[in-house]
C-alpha cells in the first residue's frame, strides 16, 4: 500500500510546480485575476490617502471646498473596488471548477491504464481519497490560494510604497517585525507540514474503511461484527481527532504570533506617529494613514501566512494526487507494434487462437515465484480447465495468457507471434472473461450486456442472452431487459448476475473465453444453465476454464491439474479417471460430498 508514500518535509516546490502545469490552459484567466487583484490591491492603497486628504485638508483645514470633487473620486474608488471583486470571484471560481474536472478526468483516464499490479497494492480508499477530497483541496487552494497569495503581494509591494513615501524613517520601524516573522514561519513549517500530512494518510483510511463496510455489509452482518467493526472505526477516528488536534494547536499558535507582531509593529507607529504629531513635524491625517496602512499591511500578510499554512496541508494532497497521475502502465504497446498496426481494428489480423507458454517464469512484485520454466501449448478451439489447490498458480496461467501480466521471463505466443508484438486492446477486443463474482454496472439488464458492444442492436443483445440462458428469467421480469440491476446488480441473484455477466462476454463475440470459477458461487439448476450455455458457445473458440466444481469440466478437451506452478497431470476427464492419481483424488472427494448431501464448497477438500 501507498502508507508512506509521502516523504518530502519541506515545501517542495517543484510538486507545485507540475501542479501549476495541470492548470496551464487557465493561464488567461489566471493572469486576468491576477489583474483584477492588482486593481483592488492600489484601490485599497488609496482609501487611507484619501482619508488623510479629508482629515487634513476638511476638518484640521476646517473648510469644505472641493468636497463634490472628493466624494466622486471617492464613490468610484468604491465602484471600482466592487467591480475588481466580482471579476475575481467568477475567475477564480471557474479555474477552481476546471481544475478539479480537469484532475479527475486525468486520473480517471489513468486508473483504466494501469494494469492489475496496480490495484493489487493499491485499496480502493485510497483511490477515491485522492480523486474526491484531495482533489477537491487541491482545485481550491490552487484557485483561492494563490488569488490571495496574488493579492497579498500586491497589497504588502503598494503600502510599503506608500508609507516609504510618507516618511521613510517610520515605514522602516513598522517594518522592523518582518524578520521575526520569517523566523517564526520557518518555525512552524516543518511542523505543520508532518501534521497535515498524517492527517490526510488517516482520511485515507477511513475513506477506505467507508467504502469497505459499505460494500460488505452483508458479511458484516452475517459475522455479527458490527461491534469490532466499529471499535476499529473508532481507533481510526481517534487517530484522526489527535492528528487534527494537533494541526490545530500549531495553527492555533501561528496565527498569533503574525497577529502579535502585527500589532507590535502598529503600536511602534503610534508612539513614534504621535510623539511627531505633537511635536508638530507630523499631521494627524498621515498618522492615521500610516496606522491604517501598518493595519492592512499585516492583513494581506496574516493571508499569506494561511494560505501558507494551507499550502503546507495541501503538499499531502498534491504529492498523492501527482503520485497518481504520474503512475505509468506496466504494460504498455511497443512504439513499432503502434506504428505497425496502428489503433484501427479493422487493421488489426483475426485472431486464430493458438496460446503457447515457451519457458514462462513469474513472480509478483516483490513476491515468491509462481512459475518456473512453465511450457503449455492450446490448440485453437480447445478447452482447458485448471485445477489445483489455492495459490498453485491456476489464476497467474490466465492472466498471463489475457496479458494482465507479463512473464518474468520466457515468451507467450498467440498464434505463432510473441504476444507482445500484438497491440494490447487486439488481445482484448478478442478476450471473454466471467469472473466467479460478476460486476455489473448501475443501469437496466440490457445495459450491462450491452456494454460489451455498445453498438449492439436489441436483438442482438436478446441473442446473446438466449445463448447464457438467461432470456427466460430476464423475460420474466416486470420491465424485462429494462429492469434496473442497482449498484453492483444488487437487486438480481448471484445465479443471474452470472448469467447476465455470461451475456455480456459472449455478446463480445470473443476468440479467446475465460470463465474463472464462474460457477462455484450458483445453484444446481443455474449451474445446468450455464452449463448449457458453455457448451455451445465454448464451440469453436479457445478457452481457459478454472474450475471450483469438477463436475462443471467434464466436457473439456483437457484437464490440467496445477500443483506449485507446474502441471502434474494432462488429460481429458476420462483418462485422468482411469489414471487414478490426483485429479481423481480430487473429484472422487467432491462426489462423495455431494452424495452425502452437503455443497461441494463445505466439502473439506483442497480448493481447485
Amino acid at each position: 500500500m501507498h502508507d508512506a508514500e509521502d516523504t518530502v518535509s519541506r515545501l517542495d516546490i517543484g510538486v507545485w510546480r507540475r501542479m501549476f502545469a495541470k492548470g496551464r490552459q487557465y493561464t488567461r484567466t489566471f493572469i486576468g485575476v491576477a489583474a483584477w487583484m492588482g486593481l483592488l490591491a492600489l484601490l485599497e492603497t488609496l482609501t487611507p490617502l484619501l482619508t488623510r486628504y479629508a482629515i487634513d485638508g476638511f476638518v484640521a483645514g476646517g473648510t469644505l471646498e472641493g468636497l463634490p470633487i472628493y466624494i466622486a473620486i471617492y464613490v468610484a474608488v468604491m465602484v471600482l473596488q466592487a467591480l475588481a471583486i466580482r471579476q475575481f470571484l467568477l475567475g477564480a471560481g471557474r479555474v477552481e471548477i476546471g481544475l478539479a474536472y480537469d484532475i479527475r478526468r486525468e486520473g480517471f483516464d489513468r486508473l483504466q491504464e494501469l494494469p492489475f499490479s496496480y490495484y493489487d497494492r493499491t485499496a480502493a480508499g485510497w483511490i477515491l481519497a485522492r480523486m474526491t477530497s484531495d482533489t477537491g483541496r487541491l482545485s481550491e487552494i490552487l484557485a483561492w490560494g494563490i488569488v490571495d497569495i496574488a493579492w497579498g503581494g500586491m497589497s504588502v509591494l503598494a503600502i510599503s510604497i506608500a508609507m516609504l513615501l510618507l516618511d521613510w524613517r517610520l515605514a522602516l520601524l513598522a517594518l522592523s517585525v518582518v524578520p521575526p516573522l520569517a523566523l517564526a514561519s520557518v518555525f512552524f513549517q516543518r511542523r505543520m507540514l508532518a501534521s497535515q500530512r498524517d492527517i490526510r494518510k488517516i482520511n485515507s483510511r477511513i475513506t477506505g474503511a467507508f467504502s469497505e463496510g459499505i460494500s460488505g455489509a452483508r458479511t458484516t452482518k452475517t459475522l455479527t461484527r458490527e461491534t469490532r467493526n466499529e471499535s476499529e472505526f473508532e481507533e481510526l477516528a481517534q487517530g484522526m481527532f489527535k492528528a487534527s488536534v494537533r494541526a490545530a494547536v500549531l495553527s492555533s499558535f501561528y496565527l498569533p504570533v503574525v497577529s502579535l507582531l502585527g500589532a507590535a509593529g502598529a503600536a511602534l507607529v503610534i508612539w513614534r506617529g504621535g510623539s511627531q504629531v505633537l511635536q508638530g513635524v507630523l499631521m494627524l491625517g498621515t498618522l492615521y494613514a500610516f496606522v491604517a496602512y501598518v493595519t492592512r499591511f499585516f492583513e494581506p500578510v496574516r493571508h499569506i501566512a494561511r494560505i501558507f499554512m494551507e499550502l503546507q496541508a495541501a503538499q499531502a494532497a498534491a504529492e498523492r494526487v501527482m503520485g497518481l497521475l504520474a503512475e505509468k502502465p506496466a504494460i504498455v504497446d511497443r512504439p513499432d507494434v503502434l506504428e505497425r498496426y496502428g489503433t484501427d481494428p479493422a487493421a488489426w489480423p483475426p485472431m486464430q487462437g493458438r496460446i503457447e507458454f515457451d519457458d514462462v517464469s513469474f513472480s509478483y512484485e516483490g513476491g515468491e515465484t509462481v512459475l518456473s520454466g512453465f511450457n503449455l501449448v492450446v490448440e485453437p478451439g480447445q478447452t482447458v480447465a485448471l485445477v489445483g489447490e489455492t495459490g498453485a498458480g491456476k489464476s497467474t496461467i490466465v492472466n498471463l495468457a489475457c496479458r494482465f501480466y507479463e512473464p518474468t521471463s520466457g515468451t507467450i505466443r498467440i498464434d505463432g507471434q510473441d504476444y507482445r508484438d500484438y497491440p494490447l486492446l487486439w488481445l482484448y477486443s478478442n478476450l471473454g472473461y466471467v469472473l466467479q463474482s460478476p460486476h455489473l454496472f448501475s443501469g437496466t439488464i440490457a445495459d450491462n450486456i450491452r456494454y460489451a458492444k455498445l453498438s449492439a442492436t436489441d436483438e442482438e443483445v436478446r441473442q446473446a442472452a438466449r445463448l447464457a440462458s438467461a432470456h427466460d428469467f430476464i423475460e420474466r421480469m416486470e420491465k424485462g431487459y429494462g429492469t434496473e440491476v442497482g449498484e453492483g446488480g444488487s437487486r438480481l441473484s448471484t445465479g443471474e448476475k452470472q448469467l447476465v455477466s455470461f451475456a455480456r462476454a459472449i455478446l463480445a463475440d470473443p476468440r479467446l473465453v475465460v470463465l474463472d470459477e464462474a460457477t462455484s458461487s450458483v445453484d444446481t439448476e443455474t449451474e445446468r444453465l450455464i452449463q448449457e450455455a458453455i457448451h455451445s458457445v465454448l464451440s469453436g473458440r479457445t478457452a481457459f476454464v478454472v474450475a471450483h466444481r469438477l463436475s462443471t469440466i467434464r466436457r473439456a478437451d483437457r484437464i490440467l491439474v496445477i500443483e506449485k506452478g507446474r502441471i502434474v497431470e494432462d488429460g481429458t476427464h476420462r483418462d485422468l479417471m482411469r489414471h487414478g492419481g490426483r485429479y481423481r483424488e480430487l473429484y472422487m472427494n467432491q462426489f462423495v460430498g455431494e452424495v452425502l448431501g452437503r455443497p461441494a464448497e463445505s466439502v473439506p477438500t483442497p480448493e481447485t
